[in-house]
């Protein structure tokens, strides 16, 4: 039996037991594909450092059980991605593209209404993919078409046009180029302005989550309007742009983690699932991708939830990035409409 069998076999078994144990959640869509509640990130700052081993990383995901992976035009992952989908297929890791479920996310640069549509489709492209099965608006923020980079330059912040932009997205769905629609870093009151008009709803909001910042009145809403919440850097995201450390140095979560003789990792990843929301994690060492998928055959206590409702709460990533004088945002009150 040479090597590439030995994978095929070995990974059909691992992707079986694993993905089967994620469980799933039904969007607004158009098909009944439901999203896995566990899924796969694709972004690292700088953003195209890992390009050259990011496809290799991704097909180790996928053998080990993963089947939601979330890219975005910004992070440079796309095409990667879509090369490890075509070698999956080949390898057959999986029997099919419809096996996976993949987002991607329209940047700030395409978030004009007239840009939308050409955005996707070269997305699309990027991932040799006939389809998304989710895309998101990756901010509530426009600047000036052109550069795909963060930070954004402030002199190129221009004011959003929800309605607009949003009225592209329906028309993206509507056309079978995506199966679902939504948003990402969106307070309450931006998803009402979109609500308000929307004649598709958001079915995901994509935001930092973590037991450092829980994201308690965010989630109600959500859940009040049948909108999906995924759960980004559920760990701090140490050591990133973005990233605190104040998560993985917490305490009481590392009390947690040694009385169930699990990871902090694992802690924070099935406190998360138990809020209701869909995970998304990153690792691309492989023994961490597999202790990543293993939180769901166990619980947190009543008393280690109540605790872990009760820690300070403090946001990693600000997005001051997305402030100025002279922009539509002159604070960050604004851009997170109190929610901060």
């Amino acid at each position: 039996m040479d090597a590439r069998t030995k994978m095929q076999e070995s990974s059909s078994q691992l992707s079986a037991t694993s993905y089967q144990s994620v469980p799933t959640f039904p969007l607004h869509s158009t098909n009944d594909k439901a999203i896995p509640l566990l899924g796969f990130g694709t972004a690292e700052y700088p953003f195209g450092a890992s390009i050259d081993t990011m496809k290799q990383t991704i097909l180790e995901a996928i053998e080990v059980g993963y089947r939601h992976f979330d890219t975005a035009a910004l992070y440079q992952t796309e095409q990667p991605l879509g090369e490890a989908i075509s070698d999956a297929l080949r390898l057959r890791l999986i029997k099919s593209r419809d096996e996976l479920f993949i987002t991607s996310k329209l940047w700030c640069s395409d978030a004009h209404h007239d840009c939308v549509l050409p955005a996707l489709k070269k997305t699309l492209k990027n991932l040799k993919l006939e389809y998304l099965d989710l895309y998101l608006i990756h901010w509530p923020v426009s600047v000036k078409p052109g550069e795909y980079e963060l930070p954004v330059k402030k002199k190129d912040l221009v004011p959003i046009d929800l309605k607009s932009v949003w009225e592209a997205m329906e028309e993206c769905q509507a056309l079978g180029l995506t199966k679902s629609i939504g948003v990402s870093n969106f307070s309450c009151k931006k998803l009402e302005t979109i609500l308000s008009t929307a004649k598709i709803p958001p079915a995901v909001n994509q935001v930092e989550m973590n037991p450092m910042w829980q994201q308690k009145k965010l989630r109600k809403f959500c859940d009040e309007k049948g909108i999906l919440i995924e759960s980004y850097s559920p760990l701090g995201a140490k050591g990133t742009l973005w990233g605190t450390n104040r998560v993985m140095e917490c305490e009481l979560l590392k009390e947690i983690a040694q009385a169930k003789g699990k990871s902090l990792a694992q802690v924070c990843l099935r406190w998360a699932y138990e809020q209701g929301v869909c995970v998304l994690v990153k690792s691309f060492n492989k023994e961490r991708m597999k202790q990543n998928l293993d939180i769901f055959d166990w619980k947190l206590s009543a008393e280690e939830s109540r605790k872990i409702s009760q820690l300070p709460q403090f946001k990693g990533f600000p997005a001051g990035e997305f402030v100025s004088d002279d922009g539509p945002y002159k604070s960050l009150e604004e851009l997170w409409d109190g929610e901060i």
